[in-house]
C-alpha cells in the first residue's frame, strides 16, 4: 500500500472512532499516529468519497482531521454527545506535537461548525464553539455564518464570544437598536448579503429596514447564494408571505409566472425545498392601476411556481 493509501486507512480509523464517541481510541490512534493531527487527507477513499463527493471537491477538499467533529458535510447524520471532548483530545495532541497548521485548522473548524444543523440538532454546537474558540479559532465573521443554516443560538453564542457584530447578523438576531449604526458603515455589498441573508431566514421587519435603506430587492448578493435575488430567496425561506411582502414594499416583481430558483445549497440546510418538484405560494402582486385610475393590490388566489434544481 502506498503512503496516500495508508494515510487513507488511518484516517479512516480515526474517524470512525470519533464518530463513535470513543475518546480512548482516539487518543491511542493519535499516539500511535502524530500525523494524523498534521497531515491532510489528499485522496480520501471510498468509505467518505462515496457520502462526501461534492464537498470534498468543494468545502471539503483535502481536511484535516480536526474537520471531521462538524459533521459538514453529512456523513451519518448524527454526533456524539461528547463530540466536544473528541474535538479537545485532537487539539491537545496537535499542541504537543506543535502543529504549524493548527490556527488554520481551528479557524476552518469553527466555520464547519458555525454552519453545521447536524451539531445543533444533536445539542453539541455550543461546546463545539467553546472548546475551538478556547484554543484560538476566531469567531469573526462566523456568526453570519450560523445564520445561512438558521443556527440562532450558535450566532448569538459566537457574539457573546467576541465575534464582531454584522448587519446582518444584528438583523437577524432581532437587535435592532444596532442596525442604524451598522448600516451606516456597511458597504453596498454587506448590506446586499444582510437582506439575503434576512430573506432566508424569513425576517420580515429586518427586510422592512433593508429595504427602506434603498437596499434592491432585485439584485443578487455576490457573497451568498448568487443564483438568485433576496426575493426568491424569501420564497425559499417557507414563509409564504414573506415574498409577496418583499415584493410591496421593494416595488418589484418577477416578470414571469414561473421563474427559475436554484437552491444549490440543499445539503447543508433541510429545510430548504428539495433540488427536484415544484412549490407554489400564494404572492402578493404589485399595485396595479385599477379602472378608477387608484392603485390597488391583488392576489385574489394568484399563485407562483418556483420550479428547484442545479
Amino acid at each position: 500500500m502506498d503512503d496516500a493509501g495508508i494515510l487513507d486507512s488511518l484516517f479512516r480509523e480515526a474517524v470512525s472512532a470519533m464518530d463513535a464517541g470513543e475518546v480512548a481510541r482516539v487518543e491511542r490512534q493519535l499516539a500511535e499516529h502524530p500525523r494524523l493531527v498534521r497531515d491532510r487527507l489528499d485522496s480520501p477513499g471510498p468509505w467518505l468519497r462515496d457520502k462526501a463527493s461534492g464537498a470534498l471537491d468543494g468545502f471539503f477538499r483535502q481536511p484535516y482531521l480536526l474537520w471531521f467533529v462538524a459533521e459538514d458535510p453529512v456523513r451519518n447524520g448524527r454526533l456524539p454527545g461528547n463530540i466536544a471532548r473528541v474535538a479537545h483530545t485532537i487539539i491537545e495532541r496537535a499542541k504537543r506535537e506543535e502543529v504549524d497548521s493548527l490556527k488554520e485548522q481551528l479557524d476552518y473548524a469553527l466555520r464547519l461548525v458555525s454552519w453545521s444543523w447536524i451539531a445543533r440538532e444533536c445539542g453539541v454546537q455550543i461546546d463545539l464553539i467553546d472548546v475551538l474558540v478556547d484554543a484560538g479559532a476566531s469567531p469573526h465573521g462566523n456568526p453570519d455564518n450560523a445564520l445561512v443554516n438558521a443556527n440562532f443560538a450558535a450566532a448569538e453564542h459566537l457574539v457573546r464570544r467576541g465575534a464582531t457584530l454584522t448587519l446582518a447578523t444584528a438583523l437577524c438576531l432581532g437587535r435592532y437598536s444596532e442596525v442604524a449604526p451598522l448600516a451606516k458603515t456597511a458597504s453596498d455589498r454587506e448590506k446586499q448579503f444582510a437582506l439575503v441573508l434576512a430573506a432566508l431566514r424569513g425576517k420580515a421587519e429586518a427586510l422592512k429596514r433593508m429595504i427602506g435603506l434603498g437596499v434592491d430587492v432585485n439584485r443578487p448578493s455576490e457573497n451568498l447564494y448568487s443564483h438568485g435575488t433576496p426575493l426568491h430567496h424569501a420564497v425559499c425561506s417557507g414563509r409564504h408571505g414573506l415574498a409577496g411582502h418583499a415584493a410591496r414594499l421593494g416595488r418589484v416583481l418577477p416578470t414571469r409566472k414561473e421563474e427559475r430558483c436554484r437552491c444549490e445549497t440543499v445539503r447543508s440546510d433541510r429545510r430548504l425545498p428539495s433540488r427536484e418538484g415544484r412549490m407554489t405560494l400564494t404572492f402578493m402582486h404589485l399595485p396595479v392601476k385599477g379602472s378608477s385610475g387608484k392603485e390597488r393590490m391583488f392576489s385574489s388566489g394568484t399563485t407562483m411556481s418556483f420550479r428547484l434544481g442545479v
